[in-house]
């Protein structure tokens, strides 16, 4: 007993001195590496890198706030929608009555939610959007006598598993198709029918991981893998110590609110889905008048204003004077700073990268030494490249513009499957996305739910070897078939 306190009660780096580590790891790494030639104002690709100035090591975190300023006003204006919803007291009613509802059976919970986070993963890349949901599924699943790490590993991999298995999402698959050279073809029926294979099995092994994990904490509390000081935090957050046998009752004010709440959420959803990209475009006509953007256009700027103009209406629903609003609103606006400068800080990481060019020196380099390479091995160093390259460079749509015009080619040339290459950038890039601290989703959520990023590392590790284990296979046996 005594050993098991000692170990919760270790604290561990916070989430900021990990990324900032990691930055001046990149800065160290740059001058370790050859130093660039130029052809004029041009970088010779994969000559090496540029040396990171001190200044550009100290700027990167602050270059990462405006690189990511969008995401940072999303999230500090959810804060204060967030902070008026929970004043009425709609969303920890209903979240109780659902659970008195669910007595006994709240784990099936898990399933369908991770489902419908992943369908929003592999149809358009829902991952820096589920932010907003993080502080609603913790205190869900406490509720529901679980623990915070339910609630986040629920909506990360849940998403996470559909990003991964990508198969029409624009951001991944529309990225690296539209990067290839003119010339390369490619058969999108393939594309989509692997990027279902991995996206169904990613989801069935995290369905797995999270159903036991959750099991196991709703059996004996004493098995939460979140240390003391995350507990306590998780209890003064989201109430887990609020017990009652009393039967909860929703008034009619309260579920309306709920009802708009719900609708918030469905209307966000479908602003960030682009439409047009398949081909539908009954949005565009009627829909920017709000905005001025479209739904299927929307980002984190028009979302942010929907987030706003709901807490008025919301406020207004519930009778609140406009001092009340006010106060209730920029308080929980302030609640989200935290979680803000964590995002920036990540997106700081990335900045280096780019100034650096090390991200060109990498990508050049090791598609060299894959050039004679049987298919057998050709899949998993390319996963592996791209794990690398992905902790680097999280985003998407950026990794596939800076890969998938060599790889592409290069798989071409030797004769392997070009649908298998992409298709093994994208699984790699979702993989590291479930668990890299560049990610400022991963790290946003995290500080939402109140787990460490340790914690959360430490936890998910195993679940993301297993999936890549899984990954490798399905991916070599393509391009071997393929």
């Amino acid at each position: 007993m005594t050993e098991t306190k000692t170990k919760k009660n270790k604290v561990m780096l916070s989430a900021f001195s990990i990324i900032l580590i990691l930055i001046f790891a990149l800065g160290i790494l740059s001058y370790i590496l050859p130093i660039a030639q130029f052809n004029g104002d041009t970088i010779v690709n994969g000559s090496g890198v540029v040396r990171a100035k001190l200044s550009d090591i100290l700027m990167s975190p602050i270059l990462g706030f405006e690189n990511a300023i969008d995401v940072c006003i999303f999230v500090i204006i959810l804060g204060g929608f967030l902070a008026v919803v929970t004043k009425t007291g709609a969303l920890e009613t209903g979240i109780k009555v659902l659970v008195q509802k669910l007595k006994g059976r709240e784990t099936i919970l898990i399933p369908i939610l991770m489902f419908i986070f992943s369908l929003g993963g592999t149809t358009y890349g829902m991952l820096e959007e589920t932010v907003g949901f993080y502080a609603l599924l913790a205190a869900t699943m406490v509720a529901a006598r679980m623990d915070t790490l339910v609630g986040a590993s629920v909506i990360l991999l849940g998403a996470g598993s559909g990003v991964l298995g990508s198969t029409i999402n624009p951001f991944a698959v529309g990225a690296a198709v539209s990067a290839l050279p003119a010339g390369i073809e490619v058969n999108q029926g393939i594309i989509i029918g692997l990027g279902a294979l991995l996206w169904l099995t990613t989801l069935g092994i995290s369905i797995f991981f999270v159903m036991r994990y959750a099991k196991k904490v709703q059996k004996e509390k004493g098995s939460t893998f979140l240390s003391l000081q995350e507990q306590k935090a998780m209890e003064e957050t989201y109430g887990q110590n609020k017990e009652t046998n009393e039967k909860a009752f929703l008034t009619g004010k309260q579920k309306l609110t709920l009802i708009v709440f719900a609708l918030t959420f469905i209307v966000m959803i479908v602003g960030f889905i682009p439409w047009g990209e398949f081909g539908i475009n009954i949005f565009e006509s009627f829909t920017g008048w709000l905005t001025g953007t479209p739904l299927g256009s929307w980002y984190f700027y028009e979302a942010a204003l929907w987030f706003l103009i709901i807490s008025i209406i919301i406020a207004i629903i519930n009778g609140y004077k406009e001092h009340e609003f006010v106060e209730t609103f920029v308080n929980g606006t302030k609640d989200m700073m935290s979680v803000v400068l964590v995002i920036a800080i990540a997106r700081g990481a990335s900045v280096l990268m780019q100034t650096t060019h090390l991200d060109n020196y990498i990508i050049y380099n090791a598609s060299n030494l894959l050039q004679n390479v049987p298919e057998v091995i050709f899949a998993p160093l390319n996963y592996i490249l791209h794990v690398v390259l992905s902790v680097l460079v999280p985003s998407s749509s950026g990794l596939a513009t800076l890969s998938t015009p060599i790889m592409g080619p290069l798989a071409a040339n030797l004769g392997y499957s070009v649908e298998g290459t992409i298709m093994t950038f994208v699984a790699a890039n979702g993989l590291v996305n479930l668990i890299t601290p560049t990610c400022g989703a991963i790290m946003g959520g995290l500080a939402l739910a109140k787990v460490e990023y340790g914690t959360w590392f430490k936890w998910a590790i195993k679940v993301v070897a297993t999936i890549a284990v899984v990954n490798i296979i399905i991916l070599t046996g393509a391009m071997i078939i393929l």
